[in-house]
């Protein structure tokens, strides 16, 4: 897995490398589920596989080490003395992430020797682990809201010899009884920056989160840091690959039936007839573009399983097909009272002037309010985040 990591460039030699290498993953996960049933098919269908079933091992061992992400709790059970192996309808309440993306964050976490961290999301607690192996685990704190997750994440690191301390309550909470924290790594995307996590920040402190809007389909990674004398920055990052949206945040998407219209429609009917643009979009490595159109025109999804540009408005039933004609021109089919490909020229003006940006300031300011920017005057291209909500559930351990 290592080798593959490296190869994919997603690694590099240093003390991530040697604590991914040094962490038996059959023991954080010994159990894991695989999906029996196709993606479309309801209700869906997973095996539990059990590392002490020996007829279990080499599938178990090809999924923890595959480095895609790994099931492990079924709508909310107990993950410590489960039995039983089919698991019907429901849904996947936790998992361990895609390891390119894991493996790069705690690269640019930079821990070391000493440094207290606060892992939230804990998981199957590979990141915990890999904190407890670099900084010892007397400065780590790791913390789930689910109990069932903190049981077997304080039973499976004891296994390994470490005692960080386990906790549970709301990650957006934070857990200030261990504050200040050197490293904040939030492993669940949320709409904005929790004010209490900042806070728990200690001078020269470094925090690594997600942010998503309501659709999955253009993420950013939020990177927010205290000086030696106490001042913020932040910025925010576009980029491929995120998180899972945090626990009870709704997220859009294209329905099969929704993505089959489109297909049909876009193909040749009287209410979507295609015309000819000279305007070229950014392509799909500016994510800095894709991530403002999100914020500028929220509710579209990019169907990603296409060669053409298809973005659909659930919302409200609009949509778009674009595809480039050979002719330096692209063809475009639409419908709905949405004019998607209207958004996209008109951000794609501002973005432009604004110096094409990847990378944006965002500025956490003193009443609440995040600004994300980029570009200056004129030329400034500008939204906000929403507003942090009050936190009211209250962490317990």
């Amino acid at each position: 897995m290592v080798a593959r990591l490296e190869a994919a460039g997603a690694l590099v030699p240093g003390q991530v490398r040697e604590a991914l290498l040094a962490l038996p993953r059959e023991v954080l996960m010994p159990q894991a589920y695989v999906r029996r049933s196709a993606l479309d098919e309801r209700p869906p269908r997973w095996d539990l596989l059990d590392w002490s079933e020996r007829g279990d091992r080499e599938e178990l061992l090809a999924v923890l080490y595959g480095g895609e992400s790994v099931l492990i709790q079924h709508d909310g059970e107990p993950l410590v003395g489960r039995t039983g192996r089919a698991r019907s309808g429901g849904v996947i309440t936790s998992m361990s992430t895609v390891m390119s993306l894991t493996a790069q964050l705690l690269q640019e976490l930079d821990l070391r020797p000493g440094h207290r961290v606060l892992d939230i999301g804990a998981g199957a607690a590979v990141t915990a682990a890999v904190a407890c192996h670099i900084c010892g685990d007397a400065g780590v704190v790791t913390l789930d809201r689910d109990r069932h997750i903190a049981v077997a994440v304080q039973t499976r690191l004891g296994v390994l010899g470490y005692r960080p301390a386990v906790v549970s309550g709301s990650g957006e909470a934070g857990w200030p009884e261990r504050a200040p924290y050197d490293r904040i790594f939030v492993s669940f995307a949320l709409p904005c920056v929790p004010g209490a996590l900042v806070e728990q920040l200690a001078p020269g402190g470094r925090m690594l989160m997600h942010i998503t809007t309501a659709s999955p389909s253009w993420p950013a990674l939020a990177v927010v840091s205290r000086s030696p004398d106490g001042q913020v920055t932040s910025r925010l990052r576009a980029v491929e690959f995120a998180h899972r949206a945090g626990h009870g945040r709704k997220q859009i998407f294209l329905s099969a039936a929704f993505r089959e219209r489109i297909a049909a429609r876009s193909a040749g009917s009287a209410d979507a007839p295609p015309f000819r643009s000279a305007e070229v979009p950014p392509s799909d490595e500016a994510r800095g573009f894709w991530l403002a159109l999100d914020a500028l025109h929220p509710g579209l999804v990019r169907h990603r399983g296409v060669d053409d540009l298809v973005i659909g408005a659930p919302g409200c039933g609009s949509w778009m097909v674009a595809r480039p004609d050979g002719a330096s021109t692209w063809t475009v089919t639409a419908s709905g009272p949405r004019d998607i490909w209207a958004e996209i020229r008109e951000t794609t003006v501002r973005w432009r002037a604004a110096g094409e940006p990847e990378v944006y300031r965002l500025d956490l300011e003193s009443n609440g309010e995040q600004r994300v920017s980029a570009g200056r005057g004129q030329g400034a291209l500008t939204w906000r985040l929403p507003t942090p909500h009050t936190v009211t559930e209250e962490a317990t351990q």
